[in-house]
């Protein structure tokens, strides 16, 4: 998987998140493989969570 930021097709998100959100971010950020970025992090886990149905 490539790193950084996509290149094409793609929008910047400003998005402000308070310090525990950010913790438990990075917490989760250690159990993959490959230490992504928080950005990355964040697009894995919403690509995740809008593949599940609704529920």
């Amino acid at each position: 998987m490539k790193k950084g930021r996509p290149r094409v097709d793609t929008e910047a998100v400003n998005l402000r998140l308070p310090r525990e959100m950010l913790q438990a971010l990075d917490d989760r950020r250690k159990l993959e493989d490959d230490l992504p970025s928080r950005p990355e992090m964040i697009r894995r886990l919403l690509a995740k969570a809008l593949a599940e149905p609704e529920g």
